[in-house]
């Protein structure tokens, strides 16, 4: 210990007392290995205290009148002529105590450890769970409620969605060849696509009206499916709103017009999510439909979709016709021309 080197050398004169019936004796004393020695003019050892256990019975007081921990009619009292011995004494106490073990203060940073750990798990993964238990047990009446909730405050922004009794059956059978539940068409809004919880996806009107091919608007679909794969269209909205809305839903089966607003706001102002090309394809083939003509919607040079393009599961295949020619007509006119 550094501070027991510099002080090895240190002697001071004292008055020492073994018990209270026996008169003090003037002696010397001295500092050794983790000791305090107190010997008679002779440099016989009259005693030995430990460092550690030594008490001071006056702190701040002179003569400075020390003991031996448990044993208070023993003394040692130096005077304040002695500073250098007394300020040593109290210095070596310091380290001594300092590289000692602390059992409180251990115990209390355990307890500290337990106490931050419960809290990052409660706001941490309590959220998450509590978001995926709202996502699985949800019915899908519930989930149609919710796309269609928000649905309607998207119709505030990009009108009314697109009707007509000729064209409603061929929306249909798209939402079927698609494997989707609905389809609707919009004619503002949303950007290109998306998907709503409740099997809901919405497309914008320009997908159906500036493409003579229906497999563009399937494809468009298909996307939208694949992304409902990846993940939940609910999960997304869960994720955005916060874990105060899972609560919410899984104990009162509502959701805020605040909610459905904020909601409605962010999702509509983002592009789309990126998806890898095996997971598109893979959702083109179980359709058994081309991603040929999706990708070039998307990229007319075919540049950034050549993997769409290269890999189309449906390339040199009969392939099933997505929409009769008249029902692609009548579709295309559902906005009103």
């Amino acid at each position: 210990m550094t501070a027991l080197k510099q002080y090895q050398r240190i002697e001071a004169t004292g008055l020492w007392r073994p018990s209270p019936d026996v008169q003090r004796r003037e002696v010397v004393v001295s500092i050794g290995e983790a000791t305090l020695t107190i010997s008679d003019f002779n440099d016989k050892a009259l005693t030995h205290w430990s460092l550690a256990a030594l008490e001071r019975q006056n702190p701040g007081g002179y003569p400075a009148v020390f003991n031996p921990d448990g044993d208070p009619d023993e003394t040692l009292e130096l005077e304040e002529t002695e500073t250098t011995m007394i300020e040593a004494i109290d210095r070596l106490q310091r380290a001594i105590d300092r590289a000692r073990p602390h059992p409180g203060r251990l115990r209390w940073l355990s307890v500290a450890g337990v106490i931050v750990a419960v809290l990052a798990l409660l706001l941490l993964w309590v959220p998450f769970a509590l978001q995926n238990h709202v996502v699985s047990v949800v019915p899908e009446i519930k989930r149609q409620d919710i796309g269609g909730a928000i649905l309607d405050r998207i119709e505030r922004v990009s009108g009314r969605a697109c009707a007509s009794e000729d064209a409603q059956e061929a929306l249909d059978q798209l939402a079927a060849r698609t494997g989707v539940r609905e389809v609707v068409i919009l004619p503002a809004g949303v950007q290109s696509s998306l998907s709503l919880p409740g099997g809901i996806v919405l497309l914008n009107r320009a997908l159906v009206e500036d493409h003579e091919d229906p497999s563009v608007a399937a494809g468009y679909i298909i996307a939208e499916r694949a992304r409902m794969q990846a993940q939940d269209p609910l999960e997304d909205l869960l994720n955005r709103t916060g874990a105060g809305t899972a609560f919410r839903l899984l104990t009162t089966g509502e959701l805020t017009p605040d909610i459905v607003d904020a909601y409605t706001e962010e999702v509509l102002s983002e592009p789309r999510p990126s998806l890898p090309d095996d997971d598109l394809l893979e959702v083109f083939a179980q359709a058994a439909l081309p991603s040929t003509p999706f990708a070039y919607a998307k990229d007319v040079t075919g540049e950034t979709v050549l993997g769409l393009i290269e890999a189309d599961p449906m390339a040199g295949r009969p392939q099933q016709q997505v929409l009769p020619d008249r029902d692609w007509v009548r579709l295309q006119n559902i906005c009103g021309g």
